[in-house]
């Protein structure tokens, strides 16, 4: 049977990133075809996906996307499960009102899981508004899809959706209200309000009752210690924000216990009381001697919070911060970095220094072999690098000289770099956010990645390998920073003169079979070891870890920085 409206196709997001990004083994009931494990593997391509699915064609689709794909009946309690060990995530997207005893299945299966396993479901939520107001006008309501499919059996609440995970011994983590339609829920309850009070209704309570479509249930074996992570961020620039804050941050809350939120500018802080594990993630904060910076610190402080500076560059390119006595470092109780020679600078200034290399989030899909006679088509984007790639611009146009017809050039950020080129088949994308910019980069074949030998450039992370990697580009590449990530002739090709860079370039035009190559290995080398779900555990395990010293992590701090004592 065909699937014309894409139903089987369909992630739903508010699971997606509720899976624990550390999983190894998940089994989805309902798997459809395939497509919520396929997203998954993505973030974490170790991991053993099972799917269960009735439905022949989705189940077919789902072969060639999941590693085991089951047929049959899921209420079953014959059913056979290929060998697994105890289950990281048992995941039903919107199943369990199909089943006809949702609460005996539910039970039975959630001894299938480890004991740090979770249970993730999506469940429609009765209690909605266009329920009720079709309840009211007399009519049952009846629906191809949604709340009162055809195929649903069972119908549940809140309160029921509490007691289906009571029922089956496990603690319930998150009851997430997914809410689509919010400002209808609201007039529904307005029209209703001249009969609450005589109802005995909260406003309120109704509202929260009847706004969701449905819930996101997260629930486990045992009790999930609490952590909080807020981040205070840099305004949105290419793949800063992102790379460094939000995408780790988002890998973490797929923890359970752990809870992110991610501003820019300003937060609303947690209050003192109950005193709740809880840390900031400053990026980049420039911290003066100042008293208006020295009560927001204090305020931290007064709050519970433990500050972590986020830091990715080198801090003598900015000489305010070493004019306020390195306070940006000196002021925090931790600071997290991108590279080793970065965290020698600042230990001297703080000695609670950890180093997270910088991750991609997912693996784009794998490229499609290149056609014959197409160009290839080499990537370049940065901003402010003229000092690096000004030194190779003639070798570059020269080699396109040599054949411009198998050249194009695809520019991001650097209009003096594309203006530059001798070539006619140059695109240039200004100043974008992360998303456009990793468009581009998917559209090309290989990355040029110059950096000059200079000491900011020497504490620079690899991401633009890591990123150019992912999307399965070749990479020529100076061995400034790049050279102590990428393998010689096996993950990309470095370059130290004009020669090198001529030399693989045109191997490359010669033998575009070669880009291909380099690009698989590539990114082979970041799913092994640069995806950002590989870093969770050893986040959390610090991040945790600051919080049990905090009390040893204050004095030092207030050691290092006696005017952040309250005031007399």
């Amino acid at each position: 049977m065909s699937d014309p409206s894409g139903y089987h196709d369909r992630v739903n997001p508010d699971l997606l990133w509720r899976i624990p990004a550390t999983a190894r083994t998940v089994l989805e009931v309902g798997c459809g075809s395939g497509a919520l494990g396929q997203a998954f593997k993505a973030r974490q391509p170790a991991v053993t996906w099972v799917g269960i699915e009735a439905e022949s064609s989705a189940a077919a689709r789902a072969i060639g996307r999941l590693d085991h794909v089951l047929g049959g009946d899921v209420e079953d309690p014959a059913l056979a499960l290929p060998p697994l060990p105890p289950l990281d995530c048992l995941i039903y997207g919107d199943v369990l009102e199909h089943l006809r005893d949702p609460w005996a299945c539910l039970q039975r299966q959630a001894t299938w899981l480890a004991d740090d396993g979770l249970l993730l479901a999506c469940i429609p939520n009765v209690q909605h508004w266009s329920v009720l107001q079709q309840l009211l006008q007399g009519r049952w309501p009846r629906q191809d899809e949604g709340l009162f499919d055809r195929t649903h059996l069972r119908w549940f609440t809140r309160q029921s959706i509490i007691e289906l995970v009571a029922g089956c011994g496990l603690v319930l983590h998150e009851l997430q209200p997914r809410i689509f339609r919010p400002e209808q829920a609201a007039a529904f309850v307005q029209q209703l309000e001249p009969a609450l009070a005589g109802l005995g209704l909260d406003r309120q309570e109704l509202l929260d009752g009847v706004s969701p479509l449905q819930y996101v249930v997260r629930a486990g074996r045992r009790p999930a210690p609490p952590l909080q992570l807020d981040a205070l961020s840099l305004r949105p620039q290419v793949g800063m924000v992102d790379v460094r804050i939000s995408q780790p941050l988002r890998a973490l809350a797929s923890r359970p216990g752990v809870n992110a939120r991610v501003s820019t500018g300003s937060l609303a802080l947690l209050p003192a009381e109950p005193l709740t594990p809880r840390l900031l993630i400053w990026q980049r904060p420039a911290l003066k001697m100042e008293p208006e910076t020295l009560q927001r610190l204090r305020l931290l402080l007064r709050n519970g919070y433990v500050v972590v500076c986020e830091y990715d560059d080198d801090p003598a390119h900015w000489p305010a911060i070493a004019a306020n006595g390195h306070l940006t470092f000196r002021g925090v109780h931790a600071v997290q970095v991108s590279t080793e020679p970065l965290a020698e600078v600042i230990r001297p200034h703080n000695a609670e220094v950890a180093v997270f290399g910088n991750t991609i989030e997912s693996l784009p899909p794998p490229r499609p072999s290149l056609l014959p006679g197409e160009p290839l088509r080499l990537f370049f984007g940065a901003l402010n690098r003229e000092a690096d790639w000004a030194p190779w611009i003639d070798t570059l146009n020269a080699t396109f000289a040599a054949a411009p017809e198998r050249w194009a050039v695809e520019v991001v950020h650097d209009r003096g770099f594309h203006d530059a080129l001798v070539l006619p088949r140059r695109i240039f994308t200004p100043t974008c956010d992360y998303a456009t910019y990793r468009q581009v980069m998917a559209r090309c074949d290989i990355a040029f990645l110059p950096l000059g030998d200079t000491r900011f450039n020497r504490m620079k992370s690899d991401l633009k390998a890591i990123e150019a990697a992912a999307h399965g580009l070749a990479i020529v590449a100076s061995p400034t920073v790049y050279g102590d990530s990428l393998q010689e002739s096996v993950t990309g090709r470095l370059f130290s003169n004009a020669d090198q860079l001529r030399q693989v370039l045109e191997e490359w035009r010669q033998a575009p079979e070669q880009v291909r190559a380099y690009g698989a290995r590539g990114r082979a080398w970041v799913a092994r070891e640069r995806l950002t779900a590989q870093q969770v555990p050893q986040r959390e395990a610090w991040y945790r870890s600051l919080w049990e010293r905090r009390d040893e992590l204050t004095r030092q701090l207030l050691q290092r920085v006696p005017q952040l004592r309250n005031p007399a």
